[in-house]
């Protein structure tokens, strides 16, 4: 059994990723710095939510290191990290991806030919099957 209870598996940082990217708004802002860097001001104004509403979201994702800020002044500015993402997409994604892609070819392969062999062609070139 290991430190968090749960057999075979291993405590890491990708918990507090998954627990940033679950809420929408957080998905949101990460899309809206995916543009660029953003004051906290600026991101505030993008939402209906309220300004302590946005940064209690913008402290998740920076706890999560999705979200990296420099201050100039009184100023805050948020920068996007795309490297946990990367991180979770090398663990998670892309183990899949490839026999995902293949799987689908097949079978877009294998329709397209049941396809061929029902549709008939008449003398005029027309199909009627």
């Amino acid at each position: 059994m290991t430190p968090n209870g749960v057999e075979g598996t291993e405590p890491d940082g990708d918990d507090a990723v998954w627990k940033a990217l679950a809420h929408p708004l957080r998905r949101r802002l990460l899309d809206h710095l995916r543009d660029g860097p953003q004051r906290t001001g600026e991101l505030a104004e993008r939402f209906e939510e309220s300004r302590h509403v946005v940064m209690q979201h913008l402290n998740v994702l920076r706890e999560a290191d999705l979200v990296r800020t420099s201050k100039r002044g009184r100023t805050r500015i948020n920068h996007l990290n795309p490297v946990p993402i990367q991180r979770i997409h090398r663990r998670w994604v892309s183990r899949y991806e490839a026999p995902w892609a293949e799987a689908l070819l097949g079978m877009q392969h294998q329709l397209e030919e049941e396809h061929d062999d029902e549709t008939t062609i008449d003398e005029e070139g027309r199909n009627v099957g």
